[in-house]
């Protein structure tokens, strides 16, 4: 069998980084807990079990889109987000902590120094005050890197049934080095751009996470084009994927705004309690609106529904009340709903409606906080209102410029649209050698197909 040679390229990279990583040499006393007055034995739990709950989402999403798309992408589709699990843990111990978390390079508010917890050196039991106080480093890298894995996972959604495995891999390492960690450095961090220039309020990712997957999903779906039309139109490969995907990312959305106050306290109760309450009145906006349009109450609408009232909240779940969250959740709906449905009519191919839902909702969302919060404009806070606005506009061309240029690089090294055959037969079939619940006709493709392709190496 005839082995490709961007596979070799791959393993002798994880061979490179497993060498290093047994030659590094660790910190005595690394591992050592001492409690503090703020860094307490209740945090470390609550937050090792949020943690945990935000690793939940990316299974989570994984049967949330592959549940959508048809029979011939199922496993595709939930590999292309569980393989992020893999991918983007080895890069965030390697560098990307670091590019994220890293002392400030320049003074520039850009991007953090790669070297400073290169393979996590000096990453261990202790905190790090200067990023938080209150857990230990390694748990806070640890549920950071949780959020640095869902989001380009998020993206998959509007490419999904025509893009190369190999490629969106690719593509993935190249969005995490100079899109998501960039953004991380610039919002989270406290000598990043937005966070000292806008002091940008974005308490569990609405643009870090939502936005940037989102834009970037527009770029891929603009970049890769349509599917053909044998693949679009199809029925839902397994609506009960869809629910039980949306129940993992709501119940993984309680670490994922509930955590991010690093802290078992008060603020983690509240965005506990805002993060169900949005969710389940989006859902229940989502039914309404979908009825009020002559359509009968689904199971797709009302898992898409309870997702972007989760997206709502996620900047804000700490500064503003449960009962405002009531707003925010229909007002995003109702958005988010239309924009779904002009992007539909628009010709463009978001093949799971990634923009319209995660991208808009990130959006209007990061904009909403900047008028409900604490500080919002609803009490007299002109300031963090615009510069929630700017802060959007700076995010959204940023993250779409460098997206496409990500796109067209990684296509000019590996192809990123799989073939037309390869693309009717299904990507299960062509990327993976596996199949999903087909029907008699379609497992008369896939043995033709098998029969004039070499195990499908030749997609």
């Amino acid at each position: 069998m005839k082995i490709n040679k961007r596979w070799i390229i791959m393993s002798v990279i994880m061979l490179v980084i497993a060498i290093v990583g047994a030659l590094m040499p660790e910190d005595p006393g690394l591992w050592e807990f001492h409690e503090t007055e703020e860094c307490t034995s209740s945090n470390v739990a609550w937050m090792i079990t949020a943690t945990i709950f935000v690793l939940m989402m990316t299974p989570g999403l994984s049967f949330f889109y592959g549940g959508m798309v048809g029979k011939k992408n199922v496993i595709s589709t939930i590999l292309q987000s569980f393989i992020a699990m893999g991918i983007i843990s080895v890069m965030w111990v390697v560098f990307g902590f670091s590019l994220s978390f890293g002392d400030d390079v320049g003074g520039l508010g850009l991007i953090g120094d790669p070297t400073q917890f290169f393979m996590f050196q000096h990453v261990g039991a202790q905190p790090y005050e200067k990023i938080t106080a209150s857990i230990p480093l390694a748990l806070y890298a640890l549920f950071q890197m949780k959020f640095a894995i869902i989001t380009p996972s998020l993206i998959t959604g509007s490419f999904a049934e025509r893009v190369r495995f190999s490629a969106y891999m690719v593509f993935m390492m190249l969005f995490c080095i100079f899109v998501y960690c960039p953004l991380a450095h610039w919002t989270w961090h406290p000598d990043g751009i937005l966070h000292q220039w806008l002091n940008i309020h974005d308490f569990a990712g609405g643009i870090v996470v939502h936005a940037s997957s989102g834009v970037a999903a527009l770029a891929g779906a603009l970049f890769l084009g349509r599917r053909t039309k044998t693949n679009t139109g199809h029925l839902p490969a397994n609506i009960p994927f869809v629910i039980l995907g949306a129940a993992l990312l709501w119940l993984g959305w309680f670490g994922f705004n509930g955590g991010s106050g690093l802290a078992a306290d008060g603020i983690a109760i509240k965005a506990f309690l805002n993060t169900n309450t949005s969710g389940a009145t989006a859902m229940m906006s989502w039914i309404f609106i979908d009825c009020l349009r002559g359509r009968k109450p689904s199971g797709m609408g009302a898992a898409v529904g309870a997702v972007v009232g989760l997206v709502a909240i996620t900047p804000c779940a700490d500064v503003v009340t449960t009962s405002q969250s009531f707003i925010i959740a229909v007002l995003t709906t109702i958005v988010c709903n239309f924009a779904v449905y002009r992007t539909s009519k628009s010709g463009i191919d978001d093949a799971l409606d990634v923009f319209p839902t995660h991208g808009m909702g990130g959006i209007f969302a990061t904009i909403l906080t900047g008028i409900f919060s604490y500080s919002g404009l609803i009490h007299g806070g002109w300031e963090e209102f615009v510069n929630s606005i700017i802060g959007v506009i700076i995010v959204i061309a940023y993250t779409f410029v460098v997206s496409i240029a990500l796109y067209w690089i990684t296509n000019k090294m590996i192809p990123m649209r799989v073939s037309l055959k390869s693309e009717k037969i299904g990507l299960d079939v062509s990327q993976h050698d596996e199949t999903y619940a087909f029907s008699d006709s379609a497992e008369r493709e896939i043995a033709e197909y098998f029969e004039s392709h070499d195990n499908g190496n030749k997609s």
